[in-house]
């Protein structure tokens, strides 16, 4: 069976109303330029998931990124998980919904590479191209605007040299290159060094990250956040990938529902890994 890929578009122009990109594995092996999707739009993070009884959503007014996610496209409701090769993920339990992106044909995508992925596209989505860099796990820093500029690492056991190509165009498929090596060489260790320790854990926001470093650590992200406008409490939506790579999904709560009490809790279970408030962690704003 041929399984299906799914490709952001080569920009997002407004936030609110997100435009991707689809093809398929049958057609060229070369990453193809973007396609606007024909038809009705899918359903967003913000269709799926109304807000729990007796809460709101938080506002994301000073928060683009964080409104960005709320738009993040959804396949089909029951759709599966699948893995990197196509095969189905063995335990869809906590799985409440798939984003609609793809995650490539090799073993990269995993957690935190997921989430590197939604915050470069998100950069690139609103022309930040220069903020596009993160680090590898070996402290070395690559920028997207290197890769445009031609410059490849070139990596042997834990040192990196650099060498130079030709420069480059941006386009989606030279993005999506760069995300690939970003993928080999960076992950849980090197995101969390990247990222801001919230001080006061009761005020995280869309876009903020539950981070525990290793090999194998974990990440998930903060997609979305409800209030209590009563009681001031804050629910979290929470979206992952695992390994080996897979779908991005968005997670369901073994305790019920998908959305996720954080503040006071001494543990945050997911159906894959347990966190504590002490792993939230935030992006910098350069």
């Amino acid at each position: 069976m041929i399984s299906r890929r799914f490709l952001l578009a080569g920009t997002i122009a407004t936030l609110p109303m997100a435009a991707w990109s689809r093809t398929t594995a049958a057609q060229s092996a070369e990453w193809p330029a973007p396609e606007w999707l024909a038809g009705p739009a899918l359903d967003t993070l913000v269709d799926r998931f109304p807000a729990p009884a007796g809460f709101q959503r938080l506002s994301t007014t000073s928060n683009p990124f964080g409104e960005w996610l709320r738009q993040l496209p959804l396949r089909p409701a029951g759709e599966a998980v699948r893995l990197y090769d196509g095969r189905l993920k063995p335990d869809q339990s906590g799985v409440a919904a798939v984003i609609d992106i793809d995650v490539g044909r090799t073993n990269l995508q995993q957690c935190a590479d997921a989430i590197i992925r939604l915050r470069a596209e998100y950069l690139r989505a609103t022309k930040r191209l220069s903020e596009i860099a993160f680090h590898f796990t070996s402290g070395d820093l690559y920028a997207y605007a290197d890769w445009l500029a031609g410059r490849r690492p070139l990596v042997q056991g834990n040192t990196v040299s650099w060498t130079s190509v030709g420069p480059k165009t941006d386009t989606r498929r030279g993005f999506r290159s760069w995300l690939d090596i970003i993928f080999t060489y960076a992950g849980s260790v090197s995101l969390q060094r990247e990222l801001v320790q919230l001080r006061d854990p009761s005020a995280f926001e869309p876009g903020d990250v539950l981070i525990q470093p290793g090999m194998p650590g974990h990440a998930v992200l903060i997609v979305d956040v409800v209030v209590n406008p009563g009681t001031g409490e804050r629910r979290a939506l929470l979206l992952q990938s695992f390994m080996p790579a897979q779908n991005i999904h968005v997670l369901n709560n073994p305790g019920g529902g998908a959305w996720y009490r954080i503040t006071g809790e001494k543990e945050i279970v997911t159906p894959e890994w347990t966190f504590a408030p002490a792993d939230l962690r935030r992006f910098p704003e350069r």
